[in-house]
């Protein structure tokens, strides 16, 4: 009878990935500031959901929710713990089952916000010019159709949903940013700054570890210390269908918000994008009609 029981306990890695199940379970999109969207069959949250919000790569995710992935490191275990509003037991539990520690400061998930309508209205007010809102760790929180047809329709979704890893890790990024070099640094020196005001932000501290893993460059200038609180400048954009695009941007403070406006640096580009937007906007607005998800800010 013994043996049987000693049997059925399960592995670390088994304990870890029912964790995380039941944890990711017992929660609904509008819990953690995401659409519901259509067609919803999976109780809880989607697993891809839960990577977005950890900032962690849904096969990685998928992996640990499977049992097959090795120990997982405290900031990556804090950032899942802040996706999946742990409490501060369950945060200690986590670490205990995956680490087999207690974490140096159990995390606090910070209050839940939303996307203030007045902002919202602003980003819906200015149809001509593209426009978007971030975080600190440069999270696409809210962005205006206009920003779409500049950058995409899939802007601020997957890939695409942190500029800074846009900049970094997704090659047709790169190869739009004419100025790609100084605008990468500008983005590292804003980073670094994010880190000194948010020495405990675990999703930070992860968004940080990926990039320093997949860039040479951002391992490069994080390590020389840059520091940068940017607020305005010009840069060149080469789009598909516009061309060469030369755009000024400021970048406006509000509250936990930063609003980002792009605007033509010169009479081509303000042609170029008045036609690039008028012609994209009817139906990126048709097939995109939340352009401000709620979301929570630290």
């Amino acid at each position: 009878m013994i043996g049987s029981m000693t049997e059925r306990v399960p592995s670390p890695q088994a304990e870890l990935a029912a964790f995380l199940r039941a944890k990711r379970a017992r929660l609904q999109p509008e819990d953690v500031g995401l659409p519901r969207g259509p067609r919803r069959r999976t109780p809880g949250l989607r697993r891809q959901e839960v990577a977005q919000l950890a900032a962690v790569s849904v096969e990685w995710y998928v992996r640990l929710e499977q049992g097959r992935v090795g120990t997982p490191g405290s900031a990556v275990l804090d950032a899942l713990a802040e996706a999946l509003h742990l409490t501060p037991d369950e945060h200690r539990h986590l670490h205990l089952i995956a680490r087999r520690e207690t974490p140096v400061r159990p995390a606090t998930r910070p209050p839940h916000t939303l996307v203030r309508d007045s902002l919202r209205q602003l980003l819906d007010g200015i149809p001509l010019f593209p426009a978007y809102l971030t975080d600190h760790r440069l999270d696409v929180l809210a962005h205006n159709p206009a920003a779409r047809a500049l950058f995409g329709p899939g802007f601020g979704t997957g890939a695409t949903d942190n500029t800074a890893r846009m900049l970094f890790l997704d090659p047709a990024t790169r190869t739009t940013q004419l100025d790609w070099p100084r605008v990468a640094r500008e983005t590292v020196g804003h980073l670094r700054t994010a880190a000194a005001h948010h020495p405990d932000d675990p999703r930070l501290t992860a968004l940080l570890t990926e990039l320093r893993s997949h860039s040479t460059e951002f391992t490069l200038w994080w390590d020389d210390h840059t520091v940068l609180d940017r607020a305005t400048g010009t840069k060149r954009v080469r789009h598909p269908e516009a061309g060469d695009l030369r755009l000024h941007y400021d970048i406006l403070t509000t509250g936990p918000h930063r609003l980002f406006t792009l605007t033509p640096a010169d009479p081509a580009t303000d042609r170029a994008l008045r036609h690039l937007v008028t012609t994209h906007t009817a139906a990126l607005t048709t097939t995109h009609t939340t352009t401000v998800r709620p979301i929570t800010a630290a």
